[in-house]
């Protein structure tokens, strides 16, 4: 009865062994013949498109079929504003007025000293007011100035006067002829200070003008590109370059000036003391001459 109930319960797990067996592939295929179908096959539905990224539209760059190819100073200057072709012509004649004031004032101011010292190693030999006149003869210029006025105060006093008077006298009339003469010098030199102290504004006047339009024209083409940029950019710079090339030289030159006129002022000062020397030492010879005696009318230069 055992053995018969033991037979019984191993043909029923040998079955329930098959089953599962031949089950187990069955439920695991389904799933997997499901997912390995494509898409669109009879009896699969379709799965949805997958939405591609959206690409975003440039605007179309207009506005860069005149840019200019030349980009040389003078290509630079045909294509830019009235306005700052205005200020490069304004800079470069300033330019054209420094170089012209160095090349008169260098001449004047060289050929006045080599003058100048010539006579005043000539006052240094003569002995007499009257002998100087002779040897600076009929040289023009301010020491020949110099001795026809120290010359005329001699003859409008008379030996009545005291000589420290005449020779106050003498040296205001030369301290006149002085600054009459560096006065000359110096005119057309305030020019350069003028052309040195303006020059780089008006070209930054001009940079800023050409940067603006340079925005404008960014504005009207719609784009940032260095092509339509750089001319614009490039033109304002150019009137910087020209305000600075015009305002250096000038600074420059009107310091060389000054210290070439200071130096001249100096010549002038040491020719009118050699003229004074003269002049007091024909009124001490007179003194010595004649000691307070009679009255004269004047005093003449020869004496």
């Amino acid at each position: 009865m055992r053995i018969a109930l033991w037979d019984c319960v191993g043909r029923l797990a040998a079955v329930a062994g098959r089953f599962l067996l031949a089950g187990v592939p069955i439920w695991l295929g389904l799933p997997l013949l499901a997912f390995g179908q494509e898409p669109g096959a009879p009896g699969v539905p379709a799965a949805p498109p997958t939405p591609e990224p959206a690409v975003p539209v440039l605007p179309p760059v207009t506005g860069t079929g005149n840019l200019p190819n030349d980009l040389t100073p003078w290509g630079m200057y045909e294509t830019a504003d009235p306005l700052v072709k205005a200020v490069l012509i304004t800079l470069a004649l300033a330019s054209l007025v420094t170089l012209t004031v160095w090349f008169k004032k260098w001449y004047d101011l060289a050929r006045a000293r080599r003058r100048d010292r010539k006579n005043l190693v000539q006052l240094g030999s003569a002995r007499s007011l009257a002998e100087a006149v002779q040897l600076i003869g009929q040289s023009a210029g301010p020491v020949r100035r110099l001795l026809d006025a120290a010359k005329l105060e001699l003859e409008l006093s008379d030996r009545s006067m005291q000589p420290e008077g005449i020779k106050e006298r003498i040296a205001s009339r030369l301290e006149r002829i002085e600054a009459n003469a560096s006065r000359a010098m110096l005119r057309g030199t305030g020019i350069l200070a003028t052309i040195g102290a303006t020059a780089p504004f008006v070209g930054l006047f001009g940079t800023v003008w050409g940067i603006m339009n340079s925005f404008i024209g960014i504005s009207k083409s719609q784009t940032t590109n260095l092509a339509v940029v750089a001319p614009g950019i490039a033109e304002a710079l150019l009137a910087t370059a020209f305000g600075l090339a015009a305002a250096i030289p000038a600074v420059v030159i009107y310091n060389l000036f000054s210290r070439k006129i200071a130096d001249y002022r100096a010549l002038l000062g040491d020719a009118s003391a050699e003229v004074l020397r003269l002049v007091s030492r024909d009124l001490d010879r007179i003194a010595a001459a004649s000691p307070s005696s009679a009255r004269t009318p004047a005093l003449s230069a020869a004496e």
